[in-house]
């Protein structure tokens, strides 16, 4: 395929067969998503692979579940509803062969003294992430593997710190579920050019 077609096929796909997604092949995505542009070529990325039989993804699971229940029965959200939704994060996280954990560390960026400065410095961070991340996504197309992008570790950075034990400057941003496709996943929509787009 060319990039256009990988770009225009890729899909998020959530369930995967039991077949293996080999190291080398883990090692060749993630080599592939370092070679993304960064603000002032710090590559600020940190990745954290639980395998298949790592006990760490069971543990991940249980850990941000936990968070999602506290959050949603603060909100005063029925409990049948809260552990519905608690049990398809979990199932998400520990069905798929491969999890990986995507952080960013500021250790090696700029630092100013106002925080106006320090906030578009963190923000550059940000997007430089999310650009190893669409590598990701566009090479384990290209493998054959599908993947799915989860923000969740937005919503409890500390459990999946802990649960990963991960280094302290590592602050998580999202996971990858990955794996051999055991679907087409669902059909894409996208807006209109027109609607997204200004000529000046």
């Amino acid at each position: 395929m060319t990039l256009y077609d990988l770009i225009r096929s890729r899909r998020s796909i959530r369930r995967y067969t039991d077949q293996l997604v080999s190291t080398d092949t883990i090692e060749r995505l993630l080599t592939a998503a370092t070679w993304a542009p960064s603000a002032h070529n710090r590559q600020p990325w940190r990745f954290a692979v639980a395998n298949v039989a790592d006990s760490a993804k069971a543990a991940l699971a249980k850990a941000m579940g936990d968070r999602l229940r506290a959050d949603r029965l603060a909100d005063g959200d029925p409990a049948e509803a809260v552990e519905a939704d608690v049990a398809r994060s979990r199932a998400r996280i520990t069905s798929a062969p491969v999890v990986i954990a995507v952080c960013l560390s500021m250790a090696d960026m700029d630092h100013y003294p106002d925080s106006r400065r320090n906030e578009a410095e963190r923000v550059m961070t940000i997007q430089s992430v999310a650009m190893a991340v669409q590598n990701f996504l566009l090479a384990a197309h290209a493998e054959g593997l599908g993947a799915c992008w989860m923000c969740a570790p937005l919503f409890c950075p500390e459990a999946v710190q802990n649960a990963l034990n991960l280094p302290n400057d590592w602050e998580p941003q999202a996971l990858f579920t990955l794996g051999y496709p055991a679907g087409d996943g669902k059909p894409a929509m996208r807006k209109s050019l027109d609607a997204v787009l200004l000529w000046r």
